[in-house]
């Protein structure tokens, strides 16, 4: 059992738990921060490479952000650049990765749409250009080659940034620099890894948090950031009673190399899920992994059936939840892709009839070079809110203002952990009252590969959500309808 009380005590070990512990060493004062991970190593459950596109999402080529959005996503890219490209080479090779990117319009609605993106987009994102049929060839030739000439194609992408992330191995480097800089201030820093919570009470002023292994662990202040079991421990503690959780699974498809980079095609308005892409994979050489498709499965980790009795506790089946599946399989559009994505995951069938998803991408594509990724695909819970009856896309925060915060799907996913995490930080000095190193994280974080300074905020700003958790407004949750595997 650990002698140690917290200050601040992180449940979870992905790659947000890991960024704010990283941020806590580096940038306060505390005394003593730690992290429990169930498993033996960080980030390998969502965060780990299979289970997510890889991407860092700058907002430049999704185009179901705003421009706001957009600015907003920016920001939190460009922190995970910065932090990545300041790493020793060896290291940063790792972690981030140059692939060329672009968002794909076909048919003249598309590329109508496009050029009118690019006029409002262009000055937040310099380096991006407009792309006619010769330059998507250059870039990308598998994409024209076979297409009807007469087809009208066009593109929005870039061909010289960083574009993909390792979120297993970028966490590791968030504990590594955790462990060291908490070292030079004399900072309690512990990692407990292969530690489950079956319970955290308050008592007082302090959080037990009840392990099997290592005793009861004490904190002042306490985040979990465990993707769907976040809301399970919420529920444990009388908080979001009124959110249930949706768990959306993401699975891929492998093809020989036919792209050099990241080619997304355009979100259709009616979908809350994302629309297929394709993409390099950084654990997989010499493959194009194309994906996700969207399937609702009752596990909050996927290939982990234990979690299954997990689920039916957050689940909370009742009226307002089949509201809101009635609702959203009115939509005829959200309905059709519902059953197809359910025969996506049917053996002997699912490859012919991906296969005719990702032809709009590469039209030279034939059926036998299509095979489902097998042992790929991460699970993300969406929430609902049985209130307002509604689907909740993107982040979710409960703070009930006791010292304890619980956050589920990250959005858009690992990309705004250093943004998340930030937010955290400053909930955290609110309560504890801490020093926080504004200068530094600046110079760290917001200059560099990318420079962020005229995007700055304030940090103290309230999270979208409010201390309750309650869900964005209409126009943000269509700004966050962005990827439910990524």
């Amino acid at each position: 059992m650990s002698e140690t009380t917290y200050d601040v005590l992180i449940v979870g070990g992905g790659v947000s738990g890991t960024a704010l512990l990283h941020e806590l060493a580096r940038y306060t004062d505390l005394n003593a921060i730690g992290l429990v991970e169930k498993y033996d190593r960080v980030a390998i459950v969502n965060s780990h490479g299979r289970n997510n596109s890889q991407t860092i999402h700058c907002g430049d080529i999704e185009t179901n952000y705003s421009l706001d959005k957009a600015r907003t996503t920016k920001r939190t890219a460009g922190m995970v650049i910065n932090f990545g490209t300041k790493l020793p080479a060896e290291e940063r090779d790792r972690i981030i990765y140059r692939y060329p990117k672009m968002v794909l319009g076909v048919g003249q609605k598309q590329c109508d749409f496009l050029r009118q993106r690019y006029e409002s987009f262009r000055e937040l994102f310099p380096k991006m250009r407009l792309m006619e049929r010769d330059d998507i060839a250059e870039q990308e030739p598998k994409v024209v080659e076979g297409r009807d000439p007469n087809e009208p194609i066009l593109a929005l992408g870039s061909s010289d940034e960083y574009t993909a992330v390792d979120y297993t191995t970028l966490s590791e480097a968030f504990v590594k620099c955790a462990e060291e800089d908490a070292a030079k201030k004399g900072m309690a820093c512990d990692m407990h890894l292969s530690t489950p919570v079956h319970g955290i009470e308050k008592k007082d002023d302090l959080f037990h948090i009840t392990t099997p292994n290592k005793g009861t662990l004490k904190a002042r202040y306490v985040v979990v950031a465990a993707g769907g079991h976040s809301l399970l421990f919420a529920h444990q503690m009388g908080y979001g009673l009124d959110k249930s959780c949706l768990p959306m699974a993401g699975s891929f498809y492998f093809t020989p190399k036919v792209l050099n980079g990241k080619v997304y095609t355009i979100q259709n308005e009616n979908l809350p899920f994302a629309a297929v892409h394709g993409d390099p994979d950084v654990l997989v050489e010499n493959k194009t992994r194309f994906g996700p498709t969207a399937l609702m499965l009752p596990l909050l980790e996927r290939y982990n059936s234990k979690t299954f009795t997990e689920f039916l506790r957050v689940f909370r089946f009742d009226s307002s939840v089949a509201k809101v599946f009635w609702d959203l399989l009115k939509v005829r559009d959200i309905r059709n892709y519902v059953f197809k994505n359910f025969l996506y995951e049917v053996p002997v069938l699912r490859e012919k009839l991906f296969y005719q998803s990702i032809r709009t991408i590469v039209p030279s594509l034939r059926a036998e070079q299509v095979a489902f990724a097998k042992g790929f695909g991460g699970v993300r819970p969406q929430l609902i809110d049985k209130t307002a009856r509604k689907l909740m896309m993107g982040e979710a925060k409960i703070d009930p203002g006791t010292g304890i915060v619980f956050n589920m799907t990250p959005s858009p996913g690992g990309t705004s952990c250093l943004g998340n995490a930030e937010k955290d930080m400053y909930l955290a000095q609110q309560y504890l009252g801490f020093n926080i190193d504004k200068e530094a994280f600046e110079r760290d974080l917001l200059m560099g590969e990318v420079e962020l300074r005229s995007l700055d905020q304030d940090p103290q700003m309230a999270p979208e959500k409010s201390s309750h958790g309650e869900n964005l407004d209409e126009e943000k949750r269509k700004e966050a309808q962005q990827d439910g595997a990524d």
